[in-house]
């Protein structure tokens, strides 16, 4: 079996096709590989081409009117990066940036085959359909955090909803991300720990409360 079919078979996306269909996947296909720091597109650009992340990590940002980079969210692997918002269209426009944080390797697959092979058949649609509001819902996260959460809710939410990056990155990555000053964080993690929200061992979050952690968050909607 090739790299590129191997890739193929491990997204969830394609996972309710046949062999023979999958075989159509690998001939409309191209499996190419990024370095860390590298950027995959730039707000409105346009492609005729749909990407999957196989492997590695996507940061997704838009640039403000001076020049301050706003963070979005991060992509994991197994996940479709391109921001559809209609399957009517032969091209599909970024309305972010995207950079890899990670040696990367992308499945970038010709939408007008795609759509001629699979949705025209009504195949994949619901897929589709899926991955379009599951883009529509880290819109939603990103407006409350950024328009509606304080500083406490802010960091409760990136905690339960992305801990495993939150201990990744430094915590001045962290501030930078969430939009706080690093003292900021550092009191919010001091508060949190004192009310046994969260437990901090050599530098990494543990959460002692799940259900308080996010009422936090919640009540701030």
């Amino acid at each position: 079996m090739s790299e590129k079919l191997q890739y193929i078979k491990e997204l969830n996306f394609f996972k309710s096709l046949n062999e023979d269909q999958l075989s159509i996947i690998n001939n409309i296909s191209t499996l190419t590989k990024h370095p860390k720091n590298s950027i995959l597109y730039y707000e409105n650009d346009t492609f005729n081409k749909i990407f999957f992340l196989a492997s590695g990590l996507l940061k997704v940002y838009k640039i403000d009117k001076f020049d301050n980079e706003i963070f979005l969210y991060h992509i994991y692997k197994n996940s479709m990066i391109s921001e559809l918002t209609t399957l009517d269209d032969d091209m599909i426009h970024c309305f972010s940036n995207a950079e890899f944080m990670e040696q990367s390797v992308i499945l970038e697959i010709d939408f007008l085959e795609l759509k001629k092979h699979f949705l025209s058949k009504n195949i994949l649609n619901n897929e589709f359909i899926n991955e379009i509001l599951l883009k529509t819902q880290q819109l939603h996260c990103v407006v409350n955090r950024e328009l509606v959460f304080d500083a406490t809710a802010k960091v409760a939410f990136m905690l339960s909803s992305d801990l495993q990056m939150f201990n990744k990155l430094k915590r001045q990555e962290v501030s930078f991300m969430l939009h706080i000053q690093p003292e900021t964080l550092s009191r919010v993690l001091k508060k949190l720990k004192r009310s046994e929200v969260i437990d901090i061992e050599n530098s990494s979050i543990i959460i002692l409360n799940h259900k308080e952690l996010q009422n936090i968050y919640k009540g701030a909607q």
